[in-house]
């Protein structure tokens, strides 16, 4: 296996996980992979980066979902 190939499954493992702390540990690594072509780091950490900004969104809307249920009429319940 290749060392682009290892990447992308470490990658893929992370996403699957949905850890963001994860996730930012390994664009931190990346960016100092000598190993990988710029471009190949590029697009590594671009799906990391467009996986966390997916779960903020989410998490937020979640959030602002809670919070309209429970403040129903005006008062907390």
């Amino acid at each position: 296996m290749s060392h682009l190939e290892e990447v992308i499954a470490r990658v893929d493992a992370a996403i699957a996980q949905g850890a963001i702390i994860g996730m930012n540990e390994l664009l931190v690594e990346l960016s100092n992979d000598a190993e990988l072509s710029r471009e190949e780091r590029y697009s590594q950490q671009q799906r990391l980066r467009e996986t966390i900004a997916q779960h903020g969104r989410q998490h937020k809307e979640d959030m602002e979902a809670r919070r309209e249920q429970l403040t129903k009429g005006g008062t907390i319940l």
